[in-house]
């Protein structure tokens, strides 16, 4: 391929690139299988060992496998599209008062939810039965509340971690 010739162009859509492209999406997707190895009748030590693969070895060793067969152009094309999907879903830096007062409660509200469900869960209706799917739906929560702050939280957050960093607070009118 020469310098001059476009990435997307038609050598990007043989068997190889969709073949590259399955074992890089399967590799991501390989630790969703572990529940599905648990709830076969292995023994403990097979289920051990077959959690461990797909959990470490098996993502490392198909990422590989997927770069052979994307190859070079393949593997530039797949990048580019998937830092323009991080990119799109990126935060915005600068949001309005009232969406970043509305992330500033749900964030609270995930933080004595997190505190209930940790000290008195026998509050919450339900939770016992349901803790699997109100737990994920909680940290889902949380996901969605810091993309709901937007940019500027993620600056905050992340000088929470510098020492040296300093808080700007303005003056009141």
């Amino acid at each position: 391929m020469t310098e001059n010739q476009s990435i997307d162009q038609p050598t990007l859509t043989g068997w190889r690139y969709w073949l590259g492209l399955f074992f890089f999406v399967f590799a991501w997707i390989c630790p969703l299988f572990i529940p599905v190895v648990m709830a076969l009748g292995f023994s403990e030590e097979t289920k051990t060992m077959l959690s461990g693969f797909l959990m470490i070895g098996a993502p490392e060793i198909l990422s590989i496998v997927s770069i052979v067969f994307l190859g070079k152009p393949g593997f530039e094309y797949l990048k580019s599209k998937l830092i323009s999907a991080i990119r799109i879903a990126s935060p915005r830096s600068k949001v309005s008062r009232m969406r970043y007062r509305i992330g500033l409660f749900l964030l609270v509200l995930n933080i004595v939810f997190a505190y209930l469900i940790f000290y008195v869960p026998e509050w919450i209706p339900g939770y016992a039965e349901n803790r699997i799917p109100i737990n994920l739906a909680a940290d889902f929560l949380f996901i969605v509340t810091l993309f709901i702050l937007g940019g500027d939280f993620w600056d905050k957050l992340r000088a929470l971690f510098i020492y040296e960093a300093k808080a700007y607070i303005p003056e009141k009118e």
